[in-house]
């Protein structure tokens, strides 16, 4: 092989040279180590260095490889594979020039020709710049330093055949499952010579189940082959029952000149109205995204033990369907899925804002397209289809491709884009439309980022208001997108073709800042955090009527664009330790328990009511008995009951009954878990709630409870012992969120920088406040009125009770709530709002007097001295001199 950084090796006629230098095809430069070395600066916490994942040497620009190859016996018409390169190949043998490809999700084919005995040398020049302009800086995936490198070299199958006797250029399968049978339209590439003949096999789990009768073809022209199957079997997510075809061409002696063999599946994927239907029954998409995300090899695997990792895990958490965004994966991908039963959602390589701005571009999409019919449109996992990401510009054209793919392959459901910010469009479908995928309607939010900061929380929320009138079915867009603190632990599996500079700028950066031991007790509680609300993400979508899915962003983590760790899962698919796959598959699964009530925080005079039901998506109706338990932290059943035997159809939103329990025995604040679950069947569902005692605020001699900097100097000054609460508005920090960072605090910088809350809840001060150590819904009315305060600047660094997880970005030392000594007085200092609406705000009640009766205890010594200068200085208006 050799490099040609100044691209003058067509000029200098280097398919004339041989080259010295060896690499290993299949495989890449970045394989080899070949390549600019690429050094990034860890020791400091850059944007640049933040942007992704390194690469351990980068190069951008045509190659030359080599290879000379013996051939014993004459090929006719000899034809190379090259199972994926990036982007265009120019291809010669024995100097002389037979073609071009750039193709980035499809195989690159070349006829060489005829080859006689002997050696002969293969050339091919391999240049990875861009082509087209497919995406918005170099974003869509198949084509990015993302997480995918901009790799050169070729991944995947090289084969050489002689096509020359006889040979297939295309096999198209039409199964039907209403009809029992299956239909294959087969084009030939054109022959010299002799008669040819067809005969099929169809194969299930690898056994032959019919044969069918040798039949003279008429070359170079298209043949059909049909094959009825009254036995035949559904392809679902339940039964992945895969059929091989298997196609011989032979010669008038039976003699066997060509073989081939795809698969399919008797599926009837429909869209009745704004419901998804597989096989006559509904279908409810748990679907995650697949951005080409490979951090070991910089490219998707080729072969089906990389993908059965995938499919495999994501199968484990419940999911039924992978969306690729703005990428094609490989044949590997498409049998594991096939094998498992994964509904595919695949796009055109796109994610433009300026679609249609350059012919040359739509045409060599129009290309693609016909590619991936070509090579993967028989397969049963391939169900739906885009022709890209949030696309904007010419949606005429883009209808206008709908509409002739449609026509030409009717196997797979279609949409114009995956969502759009474009004016007039995203919010409703385009006219083309199968189905829909958006993150809103022209009626409101179907995704829970819109509202979770915003709005009170509730549990029996759905988004039928947003779905009203919705015409075709609705998939929820990149749901989630909850950033999650990086596992330091990670950076040990990077033993491939990346780096993780962006992890070890995250270490070393709290190294400096002496906070390193909090990298896993902040992975956990930010974690736990994204878990919750992934919960009722998906929750609410299956509660919801007309909603045909869902796509998480994501359910493993994205490291490029700008260190998007959104994943409770690793770029590796492997476990973060956030949550357990049988405990994510409780509301994320084929048959989910659900829940409708009003709130997450009780006072002990009401009654907790709820409403349920069961989203069903299984293959079947359910006759099962209802049951419901009330359980406390220690796991004892305090109620249970029973809302009797039920049948509960395929699909979703149907009352199975009510549930109504007093709380009136409760004198102490607890935390409840309010089970769900069917008595034989297994499925089970939890939700917490909390219960406070309907107590007045509490007042205690000795202890003041301030919102006043002077008064709390005062006090404090005369050594008394002091809750102070200053105004929010008051106090100078960062205002409190309850979602924690979206995407990337790189990526979107603007945005408020919290990453959930860090609780000691072992400390005496929280003794009459139940909580986890992570942010849970009871917190919500406290986050959201609340400001932390950075204690960076102070003399000595400070360990608050509760802490604010910053976003790793800034990595700042950030509290809400805190105790000090402060010369011979003491201190609780709570930014949390506790002092407004206490009626109302039974969270912020019941902390209020949890912290009254810590302050009033003997043991409350503070270890930690705090001046007050420093106190001062939290605050906006200046104290009074004293």
């Amino acid at each position: 092989m050799k490099l040609d950084s100044a691209d003058r090796g067509v000029a200098g006629k280097w398919y004339n040279q041989r080259f010295e230098q060896t690499i290993k095809l299949p495989g890449t430069l970045d394989d080899a180590g070949i390549g600019s070395p690429v050094h990034e600066d860890t020791s400091v916490l850059s944007k640049n260095v933040m942007l992704h994942l390194a690469r351990r040497v980068k190069y951008v620009g045509p190659v030359w490889y080599q290879k000379t190859i013996k051939v014993n016996n004459e090929m006719g018409d000899a034809q190379l594979l090259l199972e994926r390169v990036l982007w265009k190949t120019d291809c010669w043998i024995d100097g002389r020039m037979v073609g071009s490809q750039e193709s980035l999700i499809a195989p690159q084919t070349f006829s060489l020709g005829k080859i006689k005995p002997g050696n002969h040398t293969i050339t091919l020049r391999i240049d990875n710049r861009k082509l087209y302009e497919i995406s918005v800086n170099d974003f869509a995936h198949a084509y990015t330093d993302g997480t995918q490198i901009i790799w050169n070299g070729v991944i995947g199958r090289m084969e050489i055949n002689d096509h020359s006797v006889a040979a297939f250029a295309q096999v198209f399968i039409s199964p039907s499952l209403i009809k029992k049978e299956a239909v294959a339209n087969i084009l030939l590439e054109p022959q010299e010579q002799g008669k040819v003949y067809l005969q099929t096999r169809i194969l299930l789990d690898g056994k032959l189940i019919k044969q069918t009768k040798r039949v003279l073809l008429q070359t170079g022209s298209a043949q059909q082959a049909k094959v009825f199957l009254p036995q035949a079997k559904p392809w679902d997510e339940f039964h992945p029952n895969v059929y091989g075809w298997e196609f011989d061409l032979t010669d008038t002696n039976g003699k066997i000149l060509a073989s081939r063999i795809e698969h399919f599946g008797f599926r009837s994927l429909t869209a009745q109205g704004n419901s998804l239907q597989i096989n006559g029954r509904p279908l409810f998409l748990r679907g995650t995204l697949e951005c080409n995300i490979f951090p070991l090899e910089g490219h998707p695997p080729m072969g089906t033990s990389g993908w059965l990792k995938v499919f495999a895990t994501a199968k484990q958490y419940g999911l039924n369907h992978l969306r690729f965004h703005s990428w094609c994966p490989p044949e590997a991908a498409f049998r594991v899925a096939d094998s498992l039963g994964f509904y595919l959602h695949v796009e055109l390589p796109l994610w433009a804002l300026t679609v249609g701005k350059d012919h040359k571009t739509l045409g060599y999409l129009e290309n693609e397209a016909q590619q991936i019919i070509s090579n993967y449109g028989n397969h049963p996992s391939f169900c739906f289809w885009s022709m890209g990401n949030e696309l904007e510009g010419d949606f005429a054209w883009l209808e206008n491709l709908v509409r002739k793919l449609k026509k030409q392959d009717n196997r797979h459901l279609y949409t114009t884009t995956t969502f759009s910010f474009q004016k007039g469009h995203g919010k409703v479908p385009e006219p083309a439309d199968d189905y829909f995928i958006t993150q809103y309607t022209n009626k409101g939010w179907v995704r829970g980022q819109g509202v979770f900061n915003t709005n009170t929380p509730d549990f029996k929320t759905d988004y039928s208001k947003a779905v009203k009138g919705t015409t075709v079915p609705l998939i929820i867009h990149e749901v989630g997108q909850y950033s999650v603190y990086p596992d330091l632990t990670e950076i040990a599996k990077y033993t491939g073709v990346l780096t993780p500079s962006n992890f070890s700028a995250v270490r070393n950066d709290l190294k400096k800042k002496g906070m390193l031991g909090l990298a896993s007790p902040y992975l956990k509680a930010s974690g736990m955090l994204s878990a919750i609300l992934y919960k009722e993400e998906i929750e609410r979508a299956l509660k919801t009527r007309g909603v045909g899915g869902f796509q998480l962003l994501d359910l493993h983590d994205f490291p490029g664009q700008g260190t998007a760790l959104v994943g409770i899962l690793n770029a590796f698919w492997d476990s973060k330790g956030i949550i357990e796959p049988e405990a994510f598959r409780r509301f994320c699964g084929p048959v989910v328990p659900l829940l409708r009530f009003e709130k997450a925080a009780y006072v002990n005079k009401e009654t907790f009511e709820a409403t349920a039901e069961i989203a069903n998506y299984s293959d079947k109706t359910i006759n099962d008995e209802l049951l419901w338990t009330v359980s406390s932290t220690d796991n004892k059943i305090l109620f249970k009951g029973s809302l009797g035997k039920q049948r509960i159809p395929i699909g979703n939103a149907e009352v199975l009954g009510k549930l109504s329990v007093p709380l009136t025995g409760f004198t102490k604040a607890q935390q409840l878990t309010i089970s769900l679950s069917l008595a034989k069947s297994n499925y089970t569902n939890q939700w917490k709630v909390w219960v406070y005692p309907n107590e007045p605020e509490t007042t205690i001699p000795g202890v003041h409870f301030t919102t006043a900097i002077d008064s709390t100097i005062r006090y404090l000054n005369a050594g008394n012992t002091v809750v102070f609460n200053p105004d929010t508005s008051e106090v100078k920090g960062i205002d409190g969120r309850f979602a924690p960072v979206f995407w990337s605090p790189v990526h979107f910088p603007d945005q408020p920088g919290s990453m959930g809350l860090l609780i000691d809840n072992k400390h005496p001060a929280l003794a009459d406040f139940p909580t986890s150590a992570y942010s849970d819904w009871q917190w919500w009315d406290l986050v959201t009125r609340s400001r932390s305060v950075q204690l960076d600047g102070f003399n000595n660094p400070r360990t608050p009770i509760i802490r604010v997880i910053d976003n790793f970005f800034k990595n700042r030392n950030l509290g809400v709530l805190m105790e000090f000594k402060v010369g011979t007085g003491k201190l609780i200092l709570c930014t949390m709002d506790i002092q407004h609406d206490l009626n109302v705000r039974p969270s912020a009640r019941q902390l209020k007097n949890s912290l009254m009766y810590y302050a009033a205890k003997t043991d409350f010594k503070p270890s930690q001295n705090i001046a007050i200068s420093e106190l001062s200085a939290i605050i906006k208006r200046p104290a009074k001199a004293q």
